[in-house]
């Protein structure tokens, strides 16, 4: 009978124990997303947002806004196990009012908050950052202006400073760079400029906290190989065979997670046949190299449910998106999202 009674005692001690343990480690679990033209329907005077009203080429309605919402937060809630992405960076957004609707309407189970500016970019596509609100505190929200020649106007790189209820300081800064849609070589320097926008910032703290936890994320419009990227940005190449050689002294290095994936010919963004590594998540080295809070080596995925995924035809394979060309389609993005995970120790 005593042995009996000890045998429960340990069990139950055991049992007790088990929340305490758990509670020593969490995951993080990141992710960007080009929504691709989330627009409201009202007319802005100040925005080129004309093809997305009722009355224009899209025929953009609120029906038809109602479905890519449930679209996107179909994907969204997917994420993390089913529990939702904890930070999610968006892009293309025409308002914040947009984003509070797909949070409170289409994801209010999740206690989700917006930090978001916006952008004097013409056709008024923003970047923004959603977060979950019972991981993190808002610190601060700031907008760097990427100036171009001409006075030609881009979005914003959006730098959004959390706090984990961990006390750990994280910055993510949200991009979405200078499109291609004038040529590669013809449109890199505007790329470049804002790769230099984000470096100079991310240098500005680096001079400040030699240790400071940065995630540099979004759709770049470039490559990890590219000039703006390696040069400007000095985003290195990482992959997990590489992480012994990686120094533990905190330094201002960046380290691209996404190029593994990109030298496997893997991409977000199928265009004329070929894919591209446009959406990208870049990590300062105290994210490699930390003890609380770090990244979990080869965690980085470009995400792709089979229902976002273009089933038949000329596009097979690539992201399902809400138009092709003018033709309403019902889909969700033209991008695939991208995520990593970070394993927290308390």
């Amino acid at each position: 009978m005593k042995s009996n009674t000890t045998f429960l005692i340990i069990i139950i001690a055991a049992i007790i124990n088990i929340p305490s343990i758990a509670q020593n480690h969490d995951t993080l679990y990141v992710a960007f997303w080009n929504l691709e033209n989330l627009f409201d329907t009202r007319d802005d005077t100040e925005k080129n947002d004309a093809q997305f009203l009722p009355d224009g080429d899209k025929e953009w309605t609120e029906e038809r806004l109602d479905i890519k919402m449930y679209n996107l937060a179909r994907v969204i809630r997917s994420m993390n196990n089913y529990y939702g992405a904890d930070i999610l960076g968006v892009c293309e957004v025409e308002h914040q009012s947009v984003l509070a609707e797909l949070t409170t309407k289409f994801l209010a189970d999740i206690n989700y908050k917006i930090a978001y500016l916006e952008s004097p970019d013409d056709r008024g596509i923003d970047n923004g950052l959603i977060y979950n609100a019972d991981k993190f505190y808002l610190l601060s929200i700031r907008g760097d202006t990427v100036n171009l020649a001409e006075n030609e106007l881009t979005r914003l790189i959006l730098k959004v400073k959390l706090q984990t209820r961990w006390n750990d300081t994280l910055s993510v800064y949200v991009n979405h760079w200078p499109s291609r849609r004038d040529g590669r070589e013809k449109t890199e320097p505007k790329r470049i400029s804002a790769a230099n926008t984000v470096r100079k910032s991310v240098d500005e703290e680096f001079s400040t906290n030699p240790n400071a936890k940065i995630i540099v994320i979004g759709d770049f419009n470039d490559e990890p190989s590219n000039i703006s990227m390696i040069n400007s940005l000095k985003a290195l190449a990482l992959s997990c065979d590489s992480l012994v050689g990686i120094s533990t002294v905190a330094g201002s290095e960046l380290y691209n997670i996404s190029y593994s994936a990109y030298n496997d010919s893997i991409g977000t963004y199928l265009y004329r046949g070929d894919w591209n590594m446009l959406d990208q998540i870049i990590l300062s080295s105290d994210l490699i190299t930390s003890s609380s809070l770090n990244y979990i080596c080869n965690s980085f995925e470009v995400y792709k449910p089979h229902y976002i995924v273009t089933r038949s035809g000329r596009y097979k394979g690539a992201a399902y998106p809400t138009y092709g060309g003018r033709r309403y389609l019902g889909g969700y993005s033209d991008h695939f999202p991208v995520i990593a995970k970070f394993l927290i120790t308390k």
